[in-house]
């Protein structure tokens, strides 16, 4: 079910599935908020469906937050105290380097390590002393060049200190599962990161928004039942502001009750809808970043405003990133139509500029966010079909040591 003007024009919507929750799919309700601080009572639901996901992510319990602004902001409250460092990945989200920047307000050291590097931090975990626990932060999946984290690398790391990885799943949740191998290109269940990688521990905590693939405007934090124990006693957010509503927790169920059912097909779909749109650009000599992720991130315009104003005039919505360099990108989803994809091609081949020849030639194109620099994709076997169960762009290996899922995962979805 599409809303008006969050139909097909538009590729600013993150809902990757294109689960939407309409009120009537919700069952009616007496009170949209509780009224009462989470900490003290959870709203219907929330206990529910939070262990539900998390038994998804294949972790053992879960709470859930309105937000991740407020999931981090109490995660590191609740870390910070013991923590011997916070190690951060180059590339993370900023909310979550915010909540991270709570603990280094109160004394603990944040140190960035290099963007997708285990080796890097390895030698940050050296410098740091041995009393405390090391917390080690990153995405499961970069924002801004469209590749998997190596967690299994990082995981290794954080074991050998016996500190916790925390990982903000928010892009991976619901596209990436468990068996690539044999489940092309995402795997099956939509559980993650960790599952996509095999991980499971105490080590683990995951903290991710729903609302991209499963499309519900709530956060959860997936880990250890001891850590989920700590954290609900928390007097943070959960006591000083108000719980998810309860359209918000129903939402959350209802999208891990459509997974059960057809995420698969619906994640099949969104690859065929990336692989489509790929070869449609690369006939009209353009290309993408972005891998196999629903992000993508179109090479080889001369003027990428004057195509996003292109898009705009065609009653189409793009986002227009303006650093490092000006970039249009384009959010797929799985409900997009061959129409709406040749239409926004279309629009864009009339804007291609004369550096087309660039992208054909293998030019690589710099993506925002971590700075990466993955091989713009062009057509032929890779560019045209499908996303493979290979790396979105080029990414750091696990050690030679590892294999199975982890060797699997070095690889990453698409290509």
């Amino acid at each position: 079910m599409r809303r008006a003007g969050g139909g097909g024009g538009d590729f600013v919507l993150a809902l990757y599935l294109g689960m939407r929750h309409p009120w009537a799919a919700l069952g009616p309700w007496t009170s949209l908020t509780t009224g009462i601080p989470a900490v003290l009572d959870e709203p219907p639901g929330a206990v529910r469906t939070a262990r539900r996901l998390a038994r998804l992510q294949g972790l053992e319990d879960g709470v859930l937050l309105p937000s991740t602004l407020h999931l981090f902001h109490d995660l590191f409250a609740l870390l910070g105290p013991g923590a011997s460092a916070v190690l951060v990945d180059a590339g993370a989200y900023a909310v979550a380097r915010w909540g991270a920047a709570r603990a280094g307000c109160a004394g603990v050291p944040v140190i960035r390590f290099a963007h997708h590097d285990g080796d890097a931090l390895r030698r940050a975990l050296g410098r740091i002393g041995r009393r405390g626990t090391p917390v080690v932060l990153c995405d499961g999946v970069c924002p801004g060049c469209g590749r998997p984290a190596p967690l299994a690398d990082y995981a290794a790391a954080v074991r050998e200190r016996g500190g916790l990885l925390v990982v903000d799943d928010t892009q991976a949740l619901g596209i990436l599962g468990a068996g690539a191998d044999g489940h092309p290109p995402y795997g099956f269940g939509g559980g993650g990161s960790a599952r996509w990688w095999g991980l499971d521990g105490p080590e683990l905590v995951i903290g991710a928004s729903l609302a991209k693939a499963f499309g519900a405007p709530v956060a959860a934090l997936s880990g250890s039942a001891a850590l989920v124990r700590r954290f609900r006693a928390l007097p943070g957010t959960r006591m000083h502001g108000s719980p998810p509503s309860v359209a918000a927790v129903r939402a959350a169920a209802r999208a891990l009750a459509l997974n059960r059912a057809r995420g698969d097909a619906l994640r099949a779909r969104l690859a065929d809808r990336i692989g489509t749109l790929r070869r449609m650009l690369a006939d009209a000599g353009l290309g993408t970043t972005g891998g196999g992720f629903p992000v993508q991130t179109v090479t080889g315009l001369a003027d990428p405003a004057a195509a996003h104003a292109r898009l705009a005039a065609a009653g189409m919505r793009a986002v227009l990133r303006a650093a490092p360099g000006p970039a249009l990108t384009l959010l797929l989803r799985a409900d997009h139509t061959d129409d709406e994809l040749a239409r926004a091609a279309g629009a864009l081949a009339r804007a291609a500029g004369p550096d087309e020849r660039s992208v054909r030639c293998g030019t690589q194109a710099t993506t925002e966010g971590c700075g990466a620099r993955p091989r713009a994709t062009t057509g032929g076997a890779r560019g045209a079909a499908a996303p493979t169960p290979r790396t979105p762009a080029t990414t750091t290996r696990p050690r030679p040591a590892a294999r199975g899922p982890a060797a699997r995962a070095a690889a990453g979805p698409g290509a």
